[in-house]
This record gives structure tokens, sequence and C-alpha cells, in this order.
């Protein structure tokens, strides 16, 4: 039998749902969508009401035509592990709980819940990418204080030789073992990352991206193409725009290299609500893209592109995306990387912390 919700207090309890929520009349046009739904379509309630569901969403015959026999019927149902395809996104696994209702016109319509399944494997991996970042550094500081030592030693050892050796000609081998040393620790400095506190900035992430897109562009052969798609309402915020920056050229030269002479690359913005990273969920969180069309990551290196010295290249040092992942940790975010052959996206996720 249906029910009734009609009234905003109650949408407004919706809102704090981590569940999407969304109500539909009797043509399964939009009339509402929870935070949590705005976030799973990538899409706010201004832009999505009034229209029809499909609209909005890819779904199955199968699953329409029961949304339809619930607004005849009014008989609730639930359906599992339903494959429901956002426009402009990728293929979701959910569990639907439809709900018959009489909206405040005394209209039928739906009320359906949406439980994204992925999201929980998300966290998880995420945790895990967490953790794989901080026991690499941990071991990294330990190989870092082994190796310093030495190198230390090792130079102050060459300098001294240098000093004594009475033939000018002999000079040129205790340099190379000086520059050699100042070599490897320059190496190992990098390895560890920024060591300084990252400043707290009002930050544009638009001029951000386009600052990053022209770079990125005159470094480009002239066959690639590089877009933008972004989400203009994306406020300014407190971070750190040089670190930023150097996140974002260091995964759109990644991008430039798959791509090779020919490809597409595009800069992506949006906002997400509601968003857990790590162990922490942030009311809003900024989520930027690269995505490009090249080979996709070697299947055996994709659960190890963040460690360190991993490179799926032959010219890489394998210290870019490791670094980038330690300077998104630092900033409170992190880098997921979704891959395949002709579609590979690296996701920046930084908290948006509002003025």
């Amino acid at each position: 039998m249906s029910t009734k919700l009609d009234t905003n207090s109650e949408f407004a309890l919706l809102d704090q749902l981590s569940t999407s929520v969304m109500l539909l009349d009797d043509g399964l046009r939009i009339l509402y969508l929870n935070a949590a739904a705005e976030q799973l379509f990538s899409a706010s309630m201004a832009r999505t009401l009034g229209k029809r569901l499909v609209q909005v969403v890819n779904l199955s015959d199968a699953l329409l035509a029961r949304l339809r026999e619930a607004i005849d019927s009014g008989q609730p149902f639930t359906d599992r592990q339903s494959i429901i395809e956002p426009h402009g996104l990728e293929p979701k696994v959910v569990d639907i709980a439809i709900t018959p209702q009489l909206t405040e016109n005394q209209q039928r319509g739906l009320l359906i819940e949406i439980e994204a399944l992925d999201r929980p494997l998300r966290i998880a991996k995420d945790e895990a990418i967490l953790a794989q970042q901080e026991h690499a550094r941990s071991l990294l500081r330990g190989l870092a204080h082994e190796i310093k030592n030495p190198l230390g030693g090792i130079r102050g050892a060459a300098q001294l030789l240098e000093k004594q050796l009475g033939n000018p000609e002999l000079h040129d081998y205790t340099s190379i073992i000086i520059q050699e040393a100042d070599r490897l620790r320059a190496l190992i400095d990098r390895m560890l990352g920024p060591v300084t506190k990252p400043a707290r900035e009002v930050v544009n992430i638009h001029e951000v991206l386009e600052h990053v897109r022209k770079i990125t562009k005159v470094g480009a052969p002239p066959h690639v193409d590089i877009t933008f798609d972004y989400d203009p309402s994306i406020p300014e915020f407190y971070s750190d725009r040089g670190r930023l920056i150097q996140v974002l050229l260091n995964i759109a030269a990644n991008a430039i290299n798959a791509v090779g002479e020919v490809g597409n690359i595009v800069f992506r913005s949006r906002v997400v609500s509601s968003f857990t990273i790590g162990v922490q969920r942030h009311p809003l969180v900024v989520a930027i893209e690269i995505r490009d069309d090249g080979p996709g990551v070697p299947t055996e290196l994709r659960d190890q592109i963040f460690y360190p010295m991993v490179s799926g290249t032959d010219i890489g040092t394998g210290l870019g995306l490791s670094i980038a992942q330690s300077i998104m940790n630092q900033l409170g975010g992190l880098i997921e990387c979704r891959s395949e052959p002709g579609d590979t996206v690296f996701t920046v996720l930084a908290p948006l912390e509002i003025l």
C-alpha cells in the first residue's frame, strides 16, 4: 500500500543519510534527490528536477518495467545487485528498494532507496592504499637513515683524500665519488617526499587546473587533444597550491607518456558530498580527474603503482606517483586509479575546506 511523504522536514532528514534516496512522480520524473543521490549521479537536484529518470541514469528494461508496475500496483519491491549507469559515469552495482508513495498533490509516485555496493569496497581499498603508503614511508625512513650515514662518511673521506692527493689529475676520481654521493642523497630525499608542513592558503582549483593544463599542452605532441570538463560551482578552499600543482603535473605527465603521439586527455572537476577518505568522512570533497585513452596501466602493476620505484615505462623513475600520493596524504586527501585499455582515470580527492 502507498504511504505518504509530504513534509520538507522529512526531506531534510533524508539529506543526512548515506543511502541515496530519490522521489519520482507517476511519469518517473524526478521530484527529489537527497545529498547522497546527488553524489551517486554526480548531478545536483537543481539540474535534475523534473527530468525523466532515464535522462539521468541508464536502467535495464526489466527494472524500468518493474518501476512502472510498482506505480500501478502500489506494491513495494527490492532488486538486489542491479547495475545502473549514471550518465557520464561508470556502471555501478547497487541494491534498490522501491516503495510506492503519494506525493504532496496526492499523485502516485515512488520512493527509491539505492545502496551502492561498491562504496564499502572503495573505502576498504582506500584504507589499504593509505596503509601501504604509511608502510612504504616507514620503510623509506629507515633505509634513508641507514644509507645517509655511510654516504656522508664516503663523501667526507673523498674530500679528505682530494686534499692529500698531489696529482691534480686524480682529483677527477674524487670528484666523481663526491658527485655520486650527492646524487644518491638527493634521490633518497626525493623518495621521502616533502618534509615541510603544507601551506594553508586560498586555492581556486580551476586556476590550478588551467595552469597545469596549459603546461601540459605546451609539452604534448601536436596530435594529443587536451580538453576540460569543469564544475564552475566549486568554491575556493584552503589547501597548498604548489603541492596540488606538483601532484597534477605528475599525473598529467604520465597521461602524456601513456597516449604517445596521438590521443585524448580530459581534465575534469566535480564536488562529492558526504565522502569518506580513509576512515574520515568529509562533508564535501573536490574530485579532480585526469583521464586518458592510452593502453592503460599493466595489470600486474595496478596494485603497486603508488609504491616507490614502481614504473610502467622504461623511462620512468617510479618515484612520481609515490611522491604525489605522499603529498595528498599530507593534504588529507588521496589519489585513486582505475585503468583498463583505452580508459585510465587518476582521481585526486581533497577535502573541500570552505573559506
